[in-house]
């Protein structure tokens, strides 16, 4: 089987770092053909695919639900694993997508050592302390790992590929 890996480095306390690795995420799932490239580049054309409040806009009505709605969550956990790194470890160091016929791996490293903690939500209506609890809805499985070169761990997520375009 075989694998595509794209990686995308990052600098620590660098500007706009979700944003940043949002557009890099959904340039891999548009030439994946996860979904189709939507109009111009960048967030901007994330925000009119996807629309406030995750709508579709009318660039994505063409769109196989089933393919959106798996980006959409894609998109939606390298969101919640990247912030998560800036807000508990000092930001991420990479970010790696890791493709293979039948899943997605998304991989976020960092330099703590510290293991990630998943929060019980006592309240749920207060903000903050939901990324891994999004991240363990959204994906078939996730966890942790000490990074090989002890400086640091990856905390990653993986989710199925969308079922092959069906040709009309």
């Amino acid at each position: 089987m075989s694998e595509e890996i794209r990686r995308l480095a990052l600098g620590s306390g660098a500007r706009g770092v979700v944003a940043r690795c949002r557009d890099f995420t959904l340039d891999a799932l548009t030439a994946w053909q996860w979904i189709a490239r939507p109009p111009g580049d960048g967030r901007q054309a994330a925000d009119r695919q996807y629309g406030p409040g995750g709508q579709h806009g009318k660039e994505a009505a063409d769109e196989d639900p089933d393919r959106a709605e798996a980006a959409e969550d894609v998109l939606l956990m390298v969101s919640e694993l990247v912030s998560n790194a800036c807000v508990h470890a000092g930001g991420p160091s990479e970010l790696v997508l890791r493709r293979t016929p039948d899943r997605l791996r998304l991989e976020v490293g960092d330099g703590s050592p510290e293991h990630p903690r998943r929060r019980t939500a006592t309240d749920p209506a207060l903000p903050g302390g939901h990324g891994l609890l999004v991240v363990e809805r959204l994906a078939r499985d996730w966890g942790w790992e000490p990074r090989p070169d002890g400086t640091g761990k990856t905390v990653w997520a993986e989710v199925p590929s969308p079922l092959p375009r069906q040709l009309h």
